[in-house]
């Protein structure tokens, strides 16, 4: 009698869930139409109501987000006046020690609306193709905004994570792994006279790895790290919104600076729940960072054999034809890969350039080696969009990906935005779009753990904002 109750009380539940799953799939076949009505081939995507749908839609990760560029520009300058800083006039500097005359609060240039704008011009890419009067070429007017908020982009950490977590709420995104504040480092002037000569071995990467952790020091920076860690996170985990880090390395230092850094973000990764993976950033093109490409490859596979659990997302392949000699184009992808034992990549735009480019698409292929797509810096800093962009590759041949804002700060985006540009440009179906949405946390250094909590988060957002599509009407 019992076994039959319960059959019953089964048979009944099955029964009560059969309308609402079958509300919900139509619901989903209902947003499949309307996305499809909006991207149709042959026609003008019809770009405001892409932008409307992806602000709403749930998107899960934005796994390629540097913290320093994705803070905007009207934020650092509550932080000059919030340090007792101000910005020069004439150079549009931040300035500590207040010369008479030149400098004003970042208020006052606030107030100014002439003034406001010159310093986005510099601070930022914004009016750069519209009506700007600066024409520096685009990879430096990108990479040079750094240095201009740079003295106070590791000021009130706290407050900018929370303004990041807030705009990510407001846009629908779920989580956040950032590349959060340079590694711990030091320098040795013996290992890089002998790295310049190409004579460093594994030997001299122990030897070098056991005087840095005998230096009170440096421990004491990668301790200081991990305080900034929890004293800038806290509070910012909740059911709304998730964050991770990721310190990095600086490509066009010194042979010993960057090894140090890199040293110490296998530490920091291996000590901390919330330190999830580690990164190496910096343009790619400039002399430094091309000379010492290899050598960085071979320190990351020297750690990474000490440290295996550590994941890698590393920039590699952030390079276009032009910008460095075509040999310079050939292999960073493919080391990134096989050398350092990279999980993820980074931008990965010089693949149809590399040696033997279907090999590697396949080894990514095979095994789910994800390149996190960015495709509003890929066009301003290399000029590669459209047909032209990879992603046409990556999608082709199966090599996972996912989008994400890499500066939007700099670049004055959100990743709803990216999501309209890759709509608009490439004509997805709505599957798709939705399956980069869940691969944006698939993809990610979390915790399983995390990763099933905010997947399954996934499904009742896509269930709710589904819902509210297929009931909309104009």
């Amino acid at each position: 009698m019992k076994k039959n109750i319960t059959a019953i009380a089964l048979a009944a539940a099955v029964l009560c869930a059969l309308p609402q799953a079958q509300a919900a799939n139509a619901n989903e076949e209902a947003t499949k139409r309307h996305f499809a009505s909006l991207v149709a081939p042959g026609k003008e995507p019809k770009l405001a109501e892409l932008t409307m749908f992806f602000t709403m839609m749930p998107k899960g990760g934005d796994l390629h987000h540097h913290y320093s560029g994705a803070i905007y520009a009207e934020q650092y300058l509550e932080w000059v006046d919030k340090e007792g800083f101000c910005v020069n006039k004439a150079n549009y500097t931040i300035e500590k020690n207040k010369p008479a005359g030149a400098c004003v609060s970042g208020q006052d240039v606030m107030n100014d609306n002439t003034l406001l704008a010159n310093l986005l011009q510099r601070w930022s890419d914004k009016d750069f193709y519209n009506h700007s009067g600066i024409q520096s070429p685009p990879d430096r007017q990108f990479f040079d905004t750094f240095a201009y908020f740079g003295p106070v982009a590791s000021t009130n950490t706290a407050d900018g994570l929370l303004r990041l977590k807030q705009r990510a709420i407001q846009e629908n995104l779920s989580y956040i792994e950032t590349i959060f504040e340079i590694a711990p480092i030091a320098q040795d002037a013996d290992f890089d006279k002998k790295a310049t000569s190409g004579g460093v071995t594994d030997a001299d990467f122990a030897a070098l790895s056991a005087k840095l952790e005998q230096d009170p020091a440096f421990n004491g920076w990668i301790a200081g790290y991990i305080d900034n860690v929890n004293k800038s996170g806290a509070g910012i985990d909740d059911d709304q919104f998730t964050l991770r880090y990721q310190p990095f390395a600086l490509r066009f230092l010194s042979p010993s600076q960057v090894y140090s850094q890199i040293l110490s973000s296998f530490k920091l990764a291996s000590s901390h729940p919330k330190i999830v993976g580690i990164n190496i950033v910096g343009q790619e093109s400039v002399h430094v960072s091309m000379r010492d490409y290899a050598l960085h490859m071979q320190m990351y596979r020297f750690l990474k054999a000490k440290y295996p659990t550590v994941k890698l997302a590393l920039h590699a392949g952030e390079l276009s034809l032009g910008m460095v000699p075509p040999e310079g184009l050939t292999f960073h992808i493919k080391d990134a890969i096989d050398v350092a034992g990279a999980s993820r990549i980074g931008h990965g735009m010089d693949i149809a350039h590399e040696s033997n480019p279907l090999a590697i698409m396949k080894k990514m292929h095979d095994a789910k080696i994800a390149v996190e797509v960015n495709l509003s810096s890929n066009d301003f800093i290399l000029g590669i969009k459209e047909q032209a962009h990879p992603v046409t590759l990556y999608r082709k041949y199966g090599v996972p990906f996912v989008l994400s804002t890499d500066d939007a700060g700099v670049s004055r985006n959100n990743l709803s935005g990216e999501y309209v540009l890759y709509a608009a440009r490439y004509q997805p179906s709505y599957a798709e779009v939705k399956k980069l949405s869940y691969d944006s946390i698939r993809y990610s250094f979390l915790a399983d753990a995390d990763k099933q909590r905010l997947l399954k988060a996934l499904d009742g957002k896509f269930a709710k904002f589904e819902a509210e599509i297929a009931g909309a009407k104009p």
